[in-house]
């Protein structure tokens, strides 16, 4: 045996022609370079079947985000609205970009328009008018589901068809390609609104759906680690008055995120911009708008963990579907050590949220300049109407149907309680979206009584009418 191993060892280690190297050398350098090609090889396989991915090609992986929208009312005493999600078609913050409409507001009270000159736009996101098909409601007695959806089908995402699933377990991981290919390479005819954070761009992805894809600007570089923990925070909001975020870009120093498109406008628009030529926002649509929004606010604020301060509530960033839900944009993820050290907090949010209330009874803007100095701030012009007793010259002259003086006062109160300058003495969102439904029923059941009396009345005239004939006969 020990004979034979010598021999072995003798052959291994006789030298050869080739660079005077061991037979055991060449072996091992033979090894190497057969691992190398088997690497490479695999390499390429992979390169190209992605290749084929984000070409379209490979169209086996389907994508969707969870259909199950959820609704959380956090005080028991809340009553459970309606789970029958609205469209979500989509949109973000835009300057002036609404010329077109899909169809009159039935929500408002409209002017003379021609209606045919802004029924072209048709937005290929129908398929999720249905909203979702169940929606949980959570009140005193528990989760409860809802029923279908009124238009008899469950709605489909607007990803289907799309190649990459995020590796964070919802929504799309989008190439840069595909975000040029969406945009038209980001083309300013595209722009839908700018600002400090950066720029959205209105898009259509390849399966046809439309989207907002908001290209960050001040984040630039940001570590791509950090970037994702905060969009999977984001990701994992869901609630049918939140604009719902499809998916994200990290490629290279690019940073984007993808949104649904809502093409309603916003309400900055809708009381002072380009939507006002298509009618003027009644009464119980402003009242459907600031209760989704409150919702939306108490849902980030109470019901997930941690906690979401928007930071950022306005008109502008309060967007709306063909059905007149609120849509808030632009929330953001707050850290938890900014969120539990005071830094940040909900009662900013609340006072913001009190300030667009006011904004939405009066149709004036929060600072106007343009006004006599005390009228030019908004918050402060009304507390001095209403300490003189003059609470219904507040309301938006524009309305044709002012709202009963119950209602009114009761939104105002509401307003008011938001904006106190001492913020403990703020409610709560959750207390809100109760006092926005008790203004909502004060205005339903005004509006009941009145035209109950509007029919009584016609009846006593139809009978004087035929007392009246036969008299004459």
């Amino acid at each position: 045996m020990s004979s034979s191993d010598n021999s072995i060892t003798a052959a291994l280690s006789r030298t050869t022609p080739v660079f005077s190297l061991r037979v055991w050398v060449l072996i091992a350098i033979g090894i190497g370079i057969l691992m190398a090609i088997l690497f490479i090889i695999v390499l390429w396989l992979s390169i190209r079947r992605k290749n084929k991915a984000v070409n379209g090609i490979d169209t086996t992986s389907q994508t969707e985000i969870p259909i199950v929208s959820k609704e959380i009312n956090i005080d028991k005493g809340v009553d459970s609205q309606s789970a029958n999600d609205s469209s979500e078609v989509a949109f973000m913050p835009v300057h002036d970009k609404y010329t077109q409409m899909k169809s009159v507001p039935p929500l408002a009270e409209t002017r003379s328009v021609d209606v045919d000159a802004f029924s072209q736009c048709s937005s290929v996101y129908n398929i999720e008018k249905a909203g979702s098909s169940y929606s949980e409601d959570y009140n005193s007695s528990g989760p409860k589901r809802a029923g279908s959806s009124p238009y008899g089908f469950t709605s489909t995402s607007p990803l289907v068809g799309l190649p990459e699933l995020s590796h964070l377990g919802w929504g799309h991981w989008f190439t840069l390609r595909d975000l040029e290919f969406a945009t038209n390479r980001f083309a300013k005819s595209n722009i839908l609104g700018e600002g400090g954070y950066g720029v959205v761009y209105k898009g259509r992805l390849m399966n046809g759906t439309e989207v907002a894809v908001k290209k960050i600007l001040n984040n630039v570089g940001q570590a791509e680690k950090e970037f994702r923990v905060e969009v999977e925070a984001i990701g994992h909001v869901r609630h049918k008055n939140l604009v719902r975020l499809l998916g994200y870009c990290v490629e290279g120093i690019h940073r984007m995120l993808v949104y649904e498109y809502v093409n309603n406008g916003n309400l900055e628009q809708w009381l002072h911009g380009a939507m006002g030529q298509h009618g003027i926002l009644s009464w119980e649509s402003r009242t459907k708008i600031l209760l989704g929004t409150a919702k939306a606010l108490a849902y980030l604020h109470e019901a997930i963990d941690p906690k979401v301060v928007h930071r950022d509530i306005k008109s502008s960033n309060i967007l709306i579907d063909t059905e007149f839900n609120s849509k808030v944009s632009d929330f953001g993820y707050v850290a938890p050590e900014y969120a539990n050290s005071g830094m940040l907090n909900e009662k900013s949010d609340i006072y913001s949220f009190g300030v667009v209330l006011l904004e939405c009874i009066t149709a004036r803007d929060p600072v106007d300049y343009s006004k006599p100095a005390d009228e030019s701030n908004l918050v402060e012009w009304l507390k001095m109407m209403v300490s003189t007793k003059r609470a219904e010259e507040v309301v938006d002259p524009g309305l044709e149907v002012k709202p009963p003086k119950r209602a009114l006062k009761r939104a105002i109160l509401v307003g008011l309680k938001c904006v106190d300058p001492d913020a403990d003495k703020r409610p709560k969102m959750s207390h809100v979206v109760q006092m926005l439904e008790a203004v909502q029923k004060a205005y339903q059941e005004d509006e009941k009584k009145h035209s109950q009396m509007g029919s009584i009345d016609l009846e006593s005239q139809q009978s004087v009418e035929e007392l009246s004939n036969s008299a004459d006969v």
